[in-house]
């Protein structure tokens, strides 16, 4: 395992420094360097269907592990209480099933808040009468 320590920023850095991890709240965004030291910058969107952040007060966890299949490194790991866990390396076969996996969860998550918005047909006209109530109770104090 490697130590690890972490940064809570406004606003990921253009130069990001080895062994940081840096998490951007606002947009809910953490970034860091590859770990295995080829350098390249790893992007974890915090989202339900793909990772999320804990933080204890003195340590930060990201699950699921980071597994950066498009980088020739293709290392596999866990960040686990400010501690790099690494992970044994996948096949190509495996990859490619974790990555159809990862987009279905990814489809199914949007698809379903599709299905919980509002219809577009009553929402237009609930507006209006919001806007034209607003309106007649403005009229009525002045």
């Amino acid at each position: 395992m490697t130590a690890i320590s972490h940064r809570f920023v406004d606003l990921i850095p253009e130069d990001l420094e080895d062994g940081v991890v840096y998490v951007c709240v606002q947009y809910e965004t953490v970034s860091h360097l590859c770990f295995c030291g080829c350098r390249n910058e790893v992007v974890s969107p915090l989202h339900p269907q793909q990772w999320s952040l804990s933080f204890d007060g003195s340590t930060i966890s990201l699950t699921p592990s980071i597994g950066n299949w498009s980088f020739p490194c293709q290392s596999h790991y866990w960040i686990h209480r400010s501690q790099v866990r690494w992970a044994k390396g996948l096949g190509s076969d495996q990859i490619s099933k974790l990555r159809a996996r990862e987009q279905r969860l990814l489809e199914d998550h949007y698809e379903a808040q599709l299905d919980t918005e509002p219809d577009r047909k009553t929402l237009i006209p609930a507006v209006s009468r919001l806007r034209n109530q607003i309106a007649a109770w403005l009229r009525r104090s002045m």
